[in-house]
Parts: structure tokens; sequence; C-alpha cells
């Protein structure tokens, strides 16, 4: 049998023979440099296809693939892939794989869904705060020497502000909880979720009313053609002047040019994200340097914690696979009963 590990530019993928899977591959992880890094609600970092023909040329004869970074894999490489069993993902992201192409393929793929769930939603509500009470910015000012905090205004409490979740997945029902805790009114849109479903202290009302009442706007979706660029010119104008945009999830569900238009015309009060599209963002870009913008490297998915989750999830699924089980988290679940692993 043998493995790929499709990674990025930083390592070119490469293959290995399982054998003593567990213990040979979390030696070649440390030794090769493999980087074990991370997609959230839904993301992380730039895909790369910059090595596609090495290591599609390699993966000719594999019986898996663990995939971080790079993509997207497309129906023409998994077809010159014919024993690969699964592609199996360390983060939650699937959008640089062809679903429907793996499916008709045979090939199973997974993710890893529950790794990071604290991480994104606390570094929602992180964002949250340093948006309302300027955090960000009156550092910077401190640090240029000024100490003014007029200068920070306007500023306001979270406590009896109206939080919005663009999707009600498993970090949005954690940011709900730590929203309604802060006393925050929460509401949330989502066509897969009914009020009180989970339990979690939210009213689920329709997007535009979404967009019109909230205070704070929390983007959650997976990216997938119907929420790519879902963020526009249209929901801009609807949403309030004063509102805050805080995205943890893809930075494509957001359309920067509209964003920056948005900032320009003061159509809302400002953003927090911590992914962006492109990404890593540019320098320059009229995204950066604005006092109203918080902008992070797309690390809302990072703890000591969660990197133990990223580095067993995928691994844990191929090894399912190869030993004859049905794996845990599969996305593409209509391959079920036609894989080439005959599960």
């Amino acid at each position: 049998m043998e493995l790929l590990i499709n990674s990025m530019k930083q390592s070119p993928a490469s293959i290995i023979s399982i054998f003593g899977f567990f213990v040979l591959l979390l030696l070649l992880l440390a030794a090769a440099g493999t980087p074990v890094s991370a997609d959230h609600d839904g993301t992380t970092g730039p895909h790369d296809d910059a090595d596609k023909d090495g290591w599609t040329v390699e993966a000719g004869d594999c019986d898996a693939i663990l995939n971080t970074y790079a993509g997207p894999i497309t129906a023409e490489d998994m077809g010159q892939m014919p024993n690969c069993k699964i592609i199996a993902r360390y983060g939650i992201g699937v959008d640089t794989i062809d679903l429907k192409a793996a499916t008709e393929a045979g090939i199973i793929v997974t993710n890893n869904p529950t790794y990071c769930i604290q991480e994104v939603a606390e570094h929602a509500m992180a964002l949250m705060l340093a948006c309302a009470r300027r955090v960000a910015f009156f550092d910077r000012q401190v640090r240029a020497g000024e100490w003014n905090v007029m200068a920070g205004k306007p500023m306001f409490r979270l406590e009896g502000s109206t939080l919005g979740l663009l999707g009600f997945g498993n970090i949005a029902r954690e940011v709900a909880k730590r929203g309604a805790a802060f006393g925050m009114n929460v509401i949330f849109a989502d066509p897969f979720v009914e009020e009180g479903q989970f339990g979690v202290p939210a009213k689920k009302v329709e997007n535009d009313e979404l967009f019109r009442e909230a205070d704070l706007l929390s983007v959650h979706p997976p990216l997938i053609p119907q929420t790519r660029g879902m963020l526009n010119d249209d929901v801009f104008k609807v949403m309030k002047s004063t509102a805050y945009i805080i995205n943890c999830a893809r930075g494509p569900i957001i359309d920067t040019d509209a964003l920056v238009r948005a900032l320009d015309a003061g159509e809302i009060g400002g953003c927090g994200l911590d992914t962006t599209d492109p990404e890593p963002l540019p320098n320059p870009h009229p995204l950066r340097d604005r006092d109203n913008v918080i902008i992070n490297p797309h690390a809302a998915w990072y703890s000591i914690e969660a990197m133990q989750g990223l580095q067993q999830g995928a691994p844990n699924e191929v090894r399912r696979v190869l030993s004859g089980e049905w794996p845990i988290n599969v996305v593409n679940r209509d391959v079920k009963g036609s894989s080439r692993a005959g599960l």
C-alpha cells in the first residue's frame, strides 16, 4: 500500500509505504517537514497547485491521500489515481476537492469537523470584542505615542446588542452560547436548522431580517457555489451603518470588492476578518491600514489542543478505510456501496 501526503509547496508531496502505519506516519510528518495545518468551518491558507504535476505523477499508485492545503483535486487528478480509496482532509473545508468526481470515481472523502470548534468560536468572540471595544485601534494608537480615549468613538457594549449568525453549524452554535452569556440578543439564519433544534438560545430569522437587525454579523456557512460572494453590495446596503462583520469561516463568502465599497461609503461600521479573499491578503490592499478593520492571518483554528485533534483525525480515517472499516466523517456519503474500498 502507498500513501500520498498531499500538502503545500513548502513540502513537496511524497509517497510512503504504510508499514507500522501510525508510528511511521507520525515520524514522517515530523522528519519530512510535512506541515500539519488546518482549514475550518469551514479554512486555512493559500491553495497551491504549483507542484501539482509532481504530486499527481507520484500519486499514481497511492491507496490514500492525506490532504492539507494543496488543491484543487479535480476529476482529472483522480483519473490518474486508479488505486486511491480515500482523500482525507486534515481540516474542515473540502472546497478544494471535486466531491462529485470523487463520488463517481468511488473515492471516499473525509474531513475533520470537530477539532477546532472551541477555538474558532472563541476567536469570533475575540474579534467581536476587539471591534466593539476598539482594542486593536487603541493598541496602535498608544504604540504611536498617543493617548486619546475619544479617538476610539463610536464604541458600544455587547450586552443588549444583536448578534446575527449566518449559518448555524457546530461553530456558530458555540458562538451563540457565548453571545448569550454576554447578554446579546442572538438570531440566526440557516435553511437546514429549525429553531430550538439544538437547545441553543437563538431565534431563527430569514436572511433579510438577519442582515437588517444584526449589530454584529458572524459568518459561518461552508464555502459552496451558493455561498460564494453571498455578502455583497445588496447585503451591505441593508445592514446598519454601525454593524460589524466577523468572518472566521471562508474568505470568498464575502465579496471583497463589495466590502471595500461598503467601508468607503460608510454602509457598515467595520469588520474583523480571520479569513480573506485572496489569502494571504496582498500588501498593499485597500482593506489594510483601516482603523475599523481587523485582519488576522487565518489563525482562528489554532491551539495546542486543536493541533492534537488535527494530527489524529485524517490518519485515523485512512487507517479505518484501509482496514476495511467505514470512516466516521464522510463528506460524500453517496459513495457508500460503490467505493473502491469495497465499503
